[in-house]
């Protein structure tokens, strides 16, 4: 038999390999390190512009930053922050290479939700993010899952819980119970209306006095930041339930959303919510925080039919936010009842030339007419190394294994991408015109 104290021993011992198993996936210092781009992948692959038309631009300015050369002199390799500026101050054929961005808007967020395991979330979310990085936007991401795959291939291992999305709500729940004290009197008879005492054990963390800034961490990626998750933030669904008891006009679903408000318009372009494999307190922050909500599924019919499932119940929980609630809480800059400017299914693991997988394709499309993505994502050997190294395809090197399967890996994530952008630029326009 079994107790808590065996599992208690079991996570011991983890623990202890941590280090190692660190070094297997990051560097030997145990800190993940952002790779140089080679002037191919710059020119092809990024500006989208041909090699010589490159190397005569650098040519033709030596002001311009010339990366790392080769010893052989047959190559250059830069640095993300070297293809920003470069972005910055190239234009090809007069046209400019920085990424569509409306002024005066927000960033736009998108979250990347299913309730099934394994279907393939926070890998989206990580090459998605890494796609958005070298396509020249800033990126906030948020792991909203206490597995913290996302934060783990961000190279942040070590988090505590204050710091993450339960932190968040937690401090939400003060500052929101402390306004709520601070009101004047109740609107129909002029009483003043009930205290709400929330215990030491909450308010005496010091998580009011957070900074928003507090939250986020820089990653190996100049341009992507991230709010992390970790282990011991699994609790949050517990001590949420118990932050509702304790104050029960507290509008919970809408914490990360006020928390997001607070940050500057400018700060970032994409934020991107990474949501655990389940509906509760944390996933619920993520949908109503996000303007648009990309579904991945496995194309197994398993899969298909645990999608189902999760859109039936989201949409239960979003009816009950919309109509049990009263709609003079705040909410942020999110209106009740919740709306998305778009909604997408994406198939993952896809093998084109399986039978099922393509009849499942068409299911899709059949069923969810109109929200699937045209550009699944193929399972490819170099797709599934890098699952395992906690990678993305971009981080990983070509000269690593053939160019040809590097290069089939990345365009699959490419083609998913340029989608996803053209999704987040509609919202954008969306968003612009009901301003």
């Amino acid at each position: 038999m079994y107790t808590h104290e065996d599992l208690s021993n079991l996570r011991s011992n983890s623990l202890k390999l941590q280090g190692w198993i660190r070094q297997q996936t990051f560097s030997p210092e145990m800190e993940k390190t952002l790779r140089r781009f080679s002037s191919w992948e710059v020119s092809e692959l990024i500006f989208r512009v041909n090699q010589s038309t490159f190397r005569g631009k650098l040519a033709a300015d030596p002001s311009l930053p010339a990366g790392e050369v080769e010893p052989d002199g047959r190559q250059r390799w830069f640095s993300l922050d070297e293809i920003n500026e470069l972005r910055r101050r190239l234009k090809i054929n007069k046209k400019s290479l920085l990424p569509y961005r409306p002024s005066g808007q927000r960033a736009i967020r998108c979250a990347i939700a299913n309730f099934k395991g394994g279907a393939g979330k926070s890998t989206v979310a990580l090459h998605f993010a890494h796609a958005a990085a070298l396509d020249g936007y800033r990126v906030l991401i948020v792991d909203f899952d206490p597995q913290a795959t996302l934060s783990h291939s961000m190279g942040l291992t070590d988090v505590s819980e204050e710091h993450t999305v339960w932190g968040i709500m937690a401090r939400d729940l003060i500052r929101e119970t402390e306004r709520m004290n601070d009101g004047p009197v109740g609107a129909e008879t002029g009483a003043a209306l009930p205290q709400r005492h929330l215990p030491d054990a909450i308010t005496g963390l010091g998580l009011d006095a957070l900074r928003v800034g507090d939250f986020i961490r820089p990653t190996s990626w100049p341009t992507i930041d991230a709010i992390p998750s970790c282990a011991n933030a699994a609790f949050v669904e517990f001590a949420s339930a118990q932050y509702r008891h304790l104050n029960p006009d507290w509008s919970f679903f809408a914490a990360v959303s006020r928390y997001l408000d607070q940050i500057p318009d400018d700060s970032y372009d994409i934020i991107l919510f990474d949501c655990p494999p389940a509906i509760g307190y944390q996933s619920m922050n993520a949908v109503f925080a996000a303007d648009v909500l990309y579904i991945p599924s496995g194309p197994g019919y398993w899969e298909y039919d645990s999608t189902t499932s999760f859109i039936g119940q989201l949409s239960e929980a979003l009816e009950d936010l919309a109509y049990g609630f009263d709609t003079t809480l705040p909410t942020g800059n999110m209106a009740l009842p919740k709306a998305f400017y778009d909604i997408r299914f994406l198939l993952t693991r896809f093998e084109p030339g399986n039978d099922l997988h393509r009849a499942m394709y068409d299911a899709f499309r059949k069923v969810f007419d109109g929200h699937v993505a045209d550009s699944a994502i193929e399972m490819t050997r170099a797709v599934e190394q890098s699952g395992r190294f906690l990678n993305s395809v971009y981080e990983m090197d070509y000269r690593d294994m053939t160019r040809e399967t590097w290069r089939r890996a990345r365009s699959t994530f490419d083609q998913a991408y340029e989608e996803f952008r053209a999704v987040l630029v509609d919202a954008w326009t969306k968003m612009e015109a009901e301003q």
